[in-house]
């Protein structure tokens, strides 16, 4: 007897079915939220902003993010359009998500008059919180998982629980696979703890935490993409393949085996090159912003708006606050020269 899997729906309304998958995500987006207004509240920025980011960004993500698969793995939409709009049936990307997201928030942030990498910075943790437990819905429909496992595997080396265990059990293949939604959503929480260490360091510059995010995220992503068996993935040179193939090879020597990649659908996982293409970038982009001098501010250093400056004026770019206008203090009496105190007989 094999166990059963978790129904994806969560309840109904009427004709109306409320999936676990969007209630998750949406409890992943509130949780960001949440450490991205708290954070937020050092710098003066009122919660409205990140919550209209928030109104704003989310349709951007879910657009951005079905966008991007959809162009991936266009041959299953192209002969049932409507299928694309079934975004509760799973089939989104993070790295598409990113994109939409960026675009919404550069043009937001333009708006309001903040500068992009200050406020980046100050989201870089909820994004991670977002995809930490927006990776537990993948987990009840039963997709991005990895390679085929012995139960034992799950229940005597990982010591997962028995609903872990039991939804990792594929009826269709008739086996059991690597929980890679979990082995990301624990490196997810480690970025946590790492960019809010990082946050109180003085060396940090503006714009650098949210390429720290993304560095950790993509490094993550890169070897745990590889156990994966339903990767996005396009035929490219063999010299490019071998190279990927090799720097994920640390993991084989963790007694980890790569997830089964169709060659006839492509011998390149286009998350893994995208993960290495975006580490680069960014180690690149910290040392040029540094090198030229365009992250001359500091993560701590004070936010201000060039909206909030116009409607100001008292308000200096440098400390970021009102003047203060101190009197100067009053000029000494004209007082002629003391003389010389009498000696007492």
């Amino acid at each position: 007897m094999f166990p059963l899997a978790l129904d994806p729906i969560a309840f109904s309304i009427g004709a109306l079915k409320v999936h676990w998958y969007g209630l998750i995500l949406g409890l992943g987006a509130l949780t960001g939220l949440f450490l991205v207004i708290r954070e937020g509240r050092r710098f003066g920025i009122p919660q409205e902003f990140f919550m209209d980011l928030l109104l704003l960004g989310v349709p951007s993500a879910i657009i951005g993010a079905r966008i991007y698969y959809v162009a991936f793995t266009w041959d299953e939409y192209k002969n049932n359009f409507v299928d694309v709009f079934k975004i509760w049936n799973g089939g989104i990307a993070i790295y598409g998500a990113l994109i939409g997201a960026i675009i919404c928030a550069i043009i937001y942030f333009r708006y309001k008059g903040y500068p992009f990498w200050r406020i980046a910075d100050i989201c870089a943790p909820g994004l991670l919180a977002g995809q930490m437990i927006g990776r537990w819905g993948n987990f009840v429909n039963q997709e991005a998982y990895g390679g085929p496992v012995h139960e034992t595997f799950l229940r005597n080396s990982l010591h997962l629980p028995d609903f872990i265990v039991n939804q990792m059990y594929i009826e269709k293949d008739l086996a059991y696979h690597h929980p890679t939604f979990l082995y990301e959503s624990l490196w997810s929480l480690a970025g946590i703890v790492l960019l809010m260490v990082l946050r109180r360091q003085r060396f940090i510059r503006a714009g650098e935490l949210f390429l720290s995010y993304f560095i950790w995220y993509s490094i993550g992503r890169f070897f745990i993409e590889g156990l994966r068996t339903d990767s996005l993935a396009f035929k490219g040179s063999d010299a490019l393949a071998s190279l990927i193939n090799g720097l994920w090879s640390p993991m084989k020597g963790l007694g980890f085996e790569p997830g089964y990649l169709d060659p006839n659908y492509g011998n390149i996982r286009t998350s893994q090159l995208l993960a290495l293409l975006i580490v680069i970038a960014a180690i690149l982009l910290i040392i040029i912003r540094r090198a030229t001098g365009a992250a001359k501010a500091h993560y701590s250093d004070p936010i201000v708006s060039t909206k909030q400056q116009a409607a100001d004026p008292v308000l200096t770019e440098q400390e970021g606050k009102p003047e203060q206008n101190v009197p100067s203090p009053p000029s000494a009496p004209n007082h002629p020269p003391l003389e010389e105190e009498k000696k007492e007989h």
